[in-house]
């Protein structure tokens, strides 16, 4: 990594901020990456990033992780996966890399300032996400950090970066495709070896209390309990890509395009989302896997990488250019229009939020699919679909629509508080990357889903028996944790 040339295309970074004084001039102090959508040290561009820029200036490069007592109403289910996820990265990093992990908590736009002053850093690396949330903090980091530090975002995320792939809001997949598909070349490349940083940092990790940390994380989060059949880390996450006994490449790829949309086959499913979603794999490494795997499996590889890189960077696309990304404001004008010529229409049955999180409908198959979600804690996609455009018909118009199903998909889904979250409510309930159909009561021009389409695609009577039998197995082990929890209470007193 000591050449000249830079590891990292130049079009995956953006600058942010540049410090006062020559652009090419040599970095004083440390370099600091703001780890956070992607928390992985394998096949991370914004840790190759981080390591090229330290060593062309000989100075160290650290890791810094801010966690927030709230993120978009995250619960133990997620942050359980999240930080044990994080623990594993800690002590690999020590490990094989030698670069310092430093965690804080609180606000980010006061940590991640005052750590660059203390350490008297030159330079801040960040990875990228579209969500407002994170660009309000960066926009806030570059007003608070001092002159002499610079920021370089890296999206580190999409494989094709997403202001490479487009420079506006796309209408749908079949605008975008073209665009992608012409920079993979460029971008789909295989990544460089990643060495420990030439200048060490001084001193090794701060510890960290991760015992009691999570202890903390899945009290206050309890609503929402872990999930037993999703492993964090890295390592699981190879594993579900590559693994010999269950992996998705090495055993169950070639069922995917002929099975993926029927909700009692779930194995047919790449099973990657909670590791994408939490950076614990990268798309890039999962397109280059399949990749070579597009002669045995030519139909199966195609419809995996098109939901893998252009589904994927379609939501960072619309997220990242339509700032009302999570509400109707943000649907097409045609969307727009047709909801609210259809507001006010009779609804057969009309449900409150309450009633729709215990799955207490007339409708046993959406039932079955929230609590799929609630329990099982990741709802098959096709499901999704139908699940939440049932949520536009029973509620008493599209905003309190939408509301309520990234209300229940953030607070559930292990995958939730993602663009392919909101963007496939959006398309349910708001017609986005989707077009006009035949205008009906309620849904107006809305794509119409029904329980009887779905009797026609699937056997319903099995899908129900199925969550029911995955629901009664997940009540069964919580009351054995809940048992076992109390003995040990009981041990200790």
């Amino acid at each position: 990594m000591s050449s000249a040339i830079p590891s990292v295309q130049p079009g995956r970074v953006r600058i942010l901020k540049q410090a006062l004084g020559p652009s090419d001039q040599k970095l004083n102090g440390p370099v600091v990456y703001w780890m956070f959508r992607d928390q992985r040290l394998r096949d991370n561009w914004a840790l190759i990033h981080a390591v090229d820029q330290a060593n062309k200036s000989n100075v160290p490069v650290a890791i810094a992780f801010n966690l927030f007592d709230q993120f978009k109403g995250a619960k133990a289910r997620q942050f359980g996966f999240m930080l044990r996820g994080l623990q594993k990265l800690y002590y690999d990093l020590q490990e094989s890399l030698n670069i310092p992990f430093f965690l804080f908590q609180g606000e980010a736009v006061d940590t991640i300032p005052n750590f660059l002053r203390e350490c008297r850093a030159s330079l801040l690396v960040t990875d990228f996400s579209p969500l407002r949330e994170v660009r309000q903090w960066k926009e806030e980091l570059c007003k608070q950090v001092s002159e002499s530090v610079s920021i370089h975002e890296v999206d580190a995320h999409n494989i094709v970066p997403v202001w490479v792939a487009s420079d506006k809001l796309e209408y749908g997949a079949r605008t975008i495709r073209g665009k992608i598909n012409k920079q993979l070349p460029e971008y789909l490349i295989d990544f460089p070896a990643l060495d420990p940083p030439k200048k060490g940092w001084g001193s090794s990790s701060p510890s960290v209390d991760w015992g009691n940390l999570i202890a903390d994380v899945l009290r206050q989060g309890a609503e929402v309990p872990e999930l037993e059949w999703c492993e964090p880390g890295e390592k699981a996450a190879m594993e579900v890509l590559m693994g010999d006994n269950n992996g998705f490449l090495t055993t169950r790829l070639k069922n995917y395009s002929s099975d993926r949309n029927n909700p009692l086959k779930p194995r047919a499913l790449s099973g990657l989302s909670p590791y994408l979603h939490f950076g614990k794999i990268s798309a890039q490494r999962c397109a280059l896997e399949a990749r070579q795997l597009r002669k045995l499996y030519p139909q199966a590889v195609d419809a995996f990488l098109e939901e893998l890189i252009v589904r994927r960077e379609l939501a960072d696309n619309f997220c990242f250019y339509q700032p009302h990304y999570d509400s109707v404001k943000g649907a097409w004008e045609w969307a727009r229009k047709t909801l609210t010529d259809h507001a006010s229409d009779k609804r057969e049955h009309i449900y409150t939020r309450e009633q729709l999180e215990k799955a207490q409908t007339a409708d046993p198959l959406w039932n079955a699919s929230q609590l799929e979600m609630v329990h099982y804690g990741k709802m098959h996609g096709f499901m999704r679909m139908y699940w939440a455009k049932k949520i536009l018909e029973w509620t008493s118009g599209p905003e309190e629509a939408l509301a309520t199903s990234i209300y229940l998909n953030d607070k559930y889904q292990i995958d939730g508080r993602d663009p392919n979250g909101y963007v496939g409510c959006m398309w349910s309930i708001c017609g986005v990357h989707d077009q006009g159909w035949r205008e009906r009561p309620v849904f107006g021009k809305i794509r119409y889903m029904n329980f009887a389409g779905c009797m026609r695609k699937f056997d319903v009577d099995g899908y129900i028996a199925y969550i029911k039998r995955v629901v009664g197995e997940c009540k069964k082990r919580k009351a054995q944790i809940l048992l076992d929890n109390t003995k040990a209470k009981l041990l200790h007193i």
